[in-house]
């Protein structure tokens, strides 16, 4: 018997069509993939299998129920991690674990077995509150909650969206323990080294399945969406050697702790400057203080030509800002939201008139200019929120991790803006978990333990190491790491 089949499921809202038409099943045991970009209807299909949603038409079974009359079967029987975590920030680790096992009826001792190898590596922490720990714990913590009913189905959409490299394989480890135990996983992801971990992959694509078959097979077939070709990054104007960011012996400590230790480096204008690190290695807290959110506590720092001790209200007015959390007001029209942030950086009227209507033409928005944000597919509230950040041309962009979670074909055309941005004059600081992007930037910084522990050109870094790629320059540094990524 199978362990999931899907059979003709279809889903509307109002003139949208999520799904159509779709059926697949999935073997007892398996680990399947649900892929496709942005907007597919991937998370639709999670919800419609885990009795959150109904279907339109069609039907569905999970464990031999139907996802309609067995509705409470299907729900003791399957676990879930939705693409945000689905924990609750202002309660403990143990707190969450708790609450999770009494929603099934159960208590953590009950199921303690099931969840024993991951929830051992972060009991340490039980008193401490969720949304202080770092994308990696809180991975593992969401995953012991979906764990701990002891489930024979486990629904993962997006699990490792926003978490570093090493976290990442370590989180996939742990799938495969699971495996052993003959529990079946359904997993969606933009990564294709996890697509190619899986078993068999359904491609979801405006709603329809385009075909079902081994990883290799499907990112074959369909190489112009998950594998498109990488933009040659030829620059219209060299780096200039003006520094627009200089930093000397920066310190941040929060008690005897150390986010930011001793850290020093130089950005020139125009370059595209990669900043990164895994979860915990205190990237979030340098950057902020280079954009004026946070103080050091040691050391001196310069951002364009702004002292970031005394001047970061300056700061804030000369640069932009991009945040993993798109910093677009999701009730308000495109055309509103371009507006309210030109003001914010003190355009005039006449110029934000002019440069909206080029912005609209440029990312062919023309006909969405009165949409509301909020009902935009991923990809398009990136490009916009990349480009209202740079809309007053601001000497430096700070982006960080602006492509998290997004497909690959939606990717490289984010990255055509950020060249397209460099090759104006703006210096690009950015971070990002995704190792090929790694490769596009002019240099990259890699942080481990709160110091820079490498500095150069992505060909520099693989010389230096000895590695054939930044994914492996990155995994060999970070499991330097001495201190926990909570």
């Amino acid at each position: 018997m199978n362990a999931i089949e899907v059979n003709g499921i279809s889903k509307s809202y109002g003139r949208v069509q999520a799904l159509q038409d779709v059926s697949f099943s999935v073997s007892k045991g398996e680990v399947f993939g649900l892929i496709g970009p942005d907007g597919a209807g991937k998370t639709s299909l999670f919800r419609i299998l885990c009795t959150l949603l109904l279907p339109d038409k069609g039907t569905a079974s999970v464990d031999g129920f139907d996802v309609v009359k067995g509705m409470k079967d299907v729900r003791r029987r399957v676990g879930y991690m939705p693409g945000k975590f689905s924990l609750y920030q202002d309660l403990t680790v143990r707190e969450n674990l708790e609450f999770f096992a009494t929603l099934f009826g159960t208590t953590v001792e009950e199921g303690y077995d099931s969840i024993k190898a991951i929830y051992s590596q972060i009991e340490r922490f039980n008193d401490r509150k969720a949304g202080a720990l770092s994308g990696g714990m809180k991975q593992k913590l969401a995953l012991s909650c979906a764990l701990v009913h002891q489930p024979s189905v486990l629904f993962l959409d997006e699990p490792t969206t926003g978490v570093d490299p090493v976290s990442r394989k370590e989180f996939w480890e742990m799938l495969a323990t699971l495996k052993e135990r003959d529990i079946t996983i359904v997993a969606s992801t933009p990564y294709l080294d996890e697509v190619r971990q899986c078993e068999r992959v359904a491609f979801l694509n405006e709603g329809h399945i385009m075909g079902v078959d081994t990883p290799e097979i499907i990112l074959d077939c369909f190489e112009d969406v998950f594998n498109p070709p990488g933009i040659n990054h030829e620059k219209a104007a060299e780096v200039k050697d003006e520094k627009v960011i200089e930093v000397e012996h920066l310190v941040k400590a929060f008690g005897n702790f150390h986010a930011v230790d001793d850290i020093s480096f130089c950005v020139k204008k125009g370059e595209i400057f990669g900043f990164l690190g895994a979860n915990g290695a205190g990237k979030t807290t340098a950057m902020h203080m280079l954009t004026g959110l946070n103080q050091p506590t040691s050391g001196t720092g310069r951002v364009a030509g702004f002292d970031i001790r005394t001047e970061y209200e300056q700061i804030k007015k000369h640069i932009g800002y991009m945040s993993q959390k798109f910093s677009l007001y999701e009730d308000l029209t495109v055309n509103e939201n371009i507006r309210l942030f030109a003001g914010i950086y003190g355009m005039q009227d006449e110029a934000i008139k002019r440069k909206t209507d080029e912005l609209l033409r440029q990312l062919k928005f023309e006909e969405h200019k009165d949409d509301l944000v909020g009902s935009l597919p991923l990809g398009w509230k990136q490009k916009l929120a990349f480009s209202v950040s740079i809309f007053h041309e601001p000497s430096i962009v700070f982006l960080d991790e602006p492509t998290g979670g997004v497909d690959p074909a939606t990717r490289r055309q984010f990255w055509e803006l950020i060249y397209e941005a460099a090759q104006r004059g703006i210096t690009v600081f950015v971070t990002t978990h995704y190792m090929d992007e790694a490769e596009y930037c002019d240099r990259i910084s890699i942080m481990v333990d709160g110091k820079i522990k490498a500095i150069g050109s992505p060909k520099e870094l693989k010389q230096q190491f000895h590695q054939p790629d930044m994914d492996s320059v990155f995994t060999y540094l970070a499991r330097q790491a001495t201190r926990s990524s909570d």
